[in-house]
């Protein structure tokens, strides 16, 4: 069964964010990290992995990443700091 990501990236804790979604979370973050792209996180240097989800329907994880770009900044320090509050980049955690 295919696996559904939706991502935080950070540039620094407390830094700007970034929320994504991806099939491939490995892949698309160290992307991200690579700047393989042009794009928001090269041009503000975001490439902390600190928090993700997992979601089962894409659909779901899409309606789940909308939801989450609408939220306070408040709201997403707050989400990313209950699972991680050391705002530890977890990339190494999933490869």
């Amino acid at each position: 069964m295919k696996q559904y990501y939706v991502y935080i990236l950070a540039s620094k804790k407390n830094g700007t964010l970034y929320i994504g979604v991806t099939g491939d979370l490995v892949k698309r973050v160290y992307e991200h990290k690579h700047n393989s792209e042009n794009g928001f996180t090269k041009e503000y240097n975001i490439h902390a992995l600190v928090y993700f989800e997992l979601h089962k329907d894409i659909e779901e994880a899409i309606l789940r990443e909308k939801q989450m770009k609408k939220w306070n900044r408040k709201w997403k320090m707050r989400l990313i700091e209950e699972k991680n509050p050391e705002w530890k980049d977890l990339y190494n955690e999933i490869i």
